[in-house]
């Protein structure tokens, strides 16, 4: 067990109360992976002072050196992704292999935004008027706070925090009190980078005592924010009154829809790689399955076999499929959505409960789990549960089967089997989601295009690269008109 630090203004201390958190493994509750500062609002105060010092000579510094910096930093994440992937493992609870894609996630998105360092683009073009020329450019805001969730300790991080320093901004990160140890090695690395003092600020803490202050706090001037829905949309209503510019990223309800004509070996891996990836602990899960009445038994049953052969265990063992859920509250609520499925008269084919057994007994491991003859209306059918449990729909046909996919409040990610390419054409063009995949599951999206989501699933935004991307969260618009003719010109009104 090590025992981590907040960063603040470049030095590495606990917090004022001196109290601290434990970080505990999923897979084994009896593992304490690290312990880290329980922060409160004076921790909090003194994050934002350091980074509102910063940040008038961090937005001066040329954006190519910004770039260099984090190109490095890609540098020592590649060096030490072994390690990391690791680390995520055993604090998050995913398997290793998943684990390793979290910090390359991280790799990728620290590559990217190295080399906006030499874009960050605005554009030049010409006036109406003679002798008079006009631009536009990116600007940071000003200090960011950075909140993050436990599912991608390392990645969504990464997400927020290199296209925010690229662009100018300092920053205070507050990541997830659940997965700190991996949030706390990635600023090691940053700050190894080179980055100066004061640009990135790390404290730790749990959200209900720090989060919401943080977010409020008169000295910043963003937020960027990823977990529940209740918490964001309280965020934002907040931030909204305060004039602060805020992004959330928040739940989904995914479906995945396999048509009559869908190659149905190709649709249940998808299914089973949507709906049990990462222990269904991604906004982006499949949690639904919408098949077509044709294909609906069939599906089914090859569904079912998958899904029995998924080996439950730690994550670092190579046998392993699924992983734990985070901790006991977690299994309790996705237990507890279980038995709501079965009392709503959801049919309960596999899984449905803890295991206990052998290596499994000091962990959180719950069954994969399926349910069939599940209608829309059902509770299961839409509300998030963030878990290992998927609900199968039938739909009579493709407009039925969208019907029913847009028939909840989430709109994150969405996806289609068929081999028809108008099927195709009127799902992406009708799915109501920010994300929509064909032929594929509705986990994967990559880092050069904007991540995000419509209805309860984002506000503001979008992560990610690309236009419309996280630069747009973390830059503003300047535009400059320079009149080198020597006489007063009047737009629109100096014209014959």
């Amino acid at each position: 067990m090590e025992n981590f630090k907040n960063l603040i203004n470049g030095k590495w201390t606990g917090a004022v109360s001196g109290n601290t958190l434990k970080s505990v493994n999923p897979a084994n509750s009896d593992e304490i992976v690290g312990t880290v500062p329980a922060s409160g609002r004076e921790d909090v105060d003194n994050a934002v002072d350091a980074a509102r010092r910063a940040f008038q000579k961090w937005r001066l510094t040329p954006a190519p050196k910004r770039g260099e910096i984090l190109f490095k930093a890609a540098e020592l994440l590649h060096k030490n992704k072994e390690e990391l992937g690791r680390l995520v493992t055993r604090e998050m609870g995913k398997v290793l292999p998943e684990g390793l894609g979290d910090v390359q996630e991280a790799i990728d998105m620290a590559y990217y935004m190295a080399g906006e360092g030499r874009r960050l683009s605005g554009e030049t073009v010409f006036s109406e008027l003679p002798d008079k020329d006009c631009k536009s450019m990116r600007v940071p805001l000003g200090v960011f706070a950075l909140i993050t969730p436990w599912n991608f300790p390392t990645a969504i991080p990464a997400w927020k925090i290199f296209p925010s320093i690229i662009s100018g901004n300092t920053v205070v990160f507050k990541p997830s009190s659940y997965t700190p140890v991996s949030a706390a090695r990635l600023v090691e690395i940053i700050v190894d980078a080179g980055v100066p003092e004061g640009v990135i600020n790390l404290v730790h803490g749990a959200g209900e005592d720090i989060g919401e202050y943080l977010s409020t706090h008169p000295g910043i001037d963003g937020v960027s924010f990823t977990g529940s829905t209740a918490v964001g949309t309280k965020l934002a209503r907040i931030c909204g009154e305060l004039d602060k510019e805020i992004s959330c990223e928040m739940g989904g309800k995914n479906p995945i829809i396999v048509m009559d004509d869908a190659r149905l070996d190709l649709a249940v891996e998808g299914a089973i790689w949507g709906g049990f990836g990462t222990t269904g602990q991604r906004c982006t899960a499949a949690s639904r399955v919408i098949v077509h009445k044709k294909i609906y038994d069939e599906f089914l049953e090859r569904f079912t076999a998958a899904a029995k052969r998924l080996r439950l265990g730690d994550g670092l063992k190579p046998s392993t499929d699924v992983g734990p859920v985070i901790n006991e509250p977690q299994m309790n609520k996705v237990l507890g959505y279980i038995e709501i499925g079965k009392k709503e008269g959801a049919r309960l084919i596999l899984g449905g409960k803890r295991k206990t057994d052998g290596d499994l007994q000091k962990g959180y491991f719950i069954e994969p789990t399926i349910f069939s003859d599940v209608t829309p209306g059902m509770r299961i059918a839409k509300e998030e549960i963030f878990g290992p449990v998927v609900a199968v729909i039938r739909a009579e046909d493709l407009s039925d089967a969208i019907d029913i996919a847009n028939a909840v409040e989430y709109g994150l990610s969405s996806s289609i089997y068929t081999q028809d390419v108008n099927k195709s054409a009127v799902a992406e063009r009708d799915l109501e989601a920010g994300l929509v995949y064909i032929n594929a599951p509705t986990i994967g999206a990559e880092i050069q295009l904007p991540f995000g989501g419509t209805k309860k699933s984002g506000l503001g935004r979008k992560e990610a690269g690309g236009r419309g991307g996280a630069l747009d969260m973390f830059t503003k618009w300047k535009v400059i008109y320079r009149d080198f003719s020597g006489r007063l010109q009047k737009a629109q009104i100096d014209k014959d």
